[in-house]
């Protein structure tokens, strides 16, 4: 298999209010709309991945997804999503493998790990030594 592109398909209770929350209070851009216009699907950017969110939930319910979310400032998020009153799981903390890591939930409760990488984390760096390659 050689995939060209990949996406994260959420099926909300509420696809409008699911869809508001990913593009007004997290400020997801929009990659395209589909479907029928009075009730679209949209893809919208996840960092270097897409999330569509359409059609609707069967019985499986919440909690059978997460996302990972790359932030540049987890304490700015923190505050900016607390004034739009979204429900914070846990607030910033550093984890014992480096990142800074908070838990938002969804209109449905589908967990969000919010994720800053300090600059001096290997994930932003190669920290072998050339030598060795």
């Amino acid at each position: 298999m050689e995939p060209l592109s990949s996406r994260i398909l959420l099926r909300p209770s509420d696809s409008a209010k699911s869809q508001s929350f990913y593009r007004d209070v997290l400020g997801l851009a929009v990659y395209r709309e589909f479907g029928d216009p009075e009730s679209p699907g949209i893809v919208f950017f996840l960092g270097n991945g897409l999330l569509e969110v359409s059609g609707q939930r069967g019985d499986e319910g919440a909690g059978r997804l997460e996302l990972w979310v790359q932030v540049r400032d987890i304490e700015a998020e923190w505050k900016n999503l607390q004034a739009a009153g979204v429900e914070i799981l846990r607030a910033p903390v550093e984890e014992p493998w480096g990142l800074l890591e908070m838990w938002i939930a969804d209109p449905d409760g589908v967990r969000i790990v919010l994720v800053e990488v300090p600059a001096d984390h290997p994930i932003r760096r190669d920290t072998r030594n050339p030598r060795d390659l």
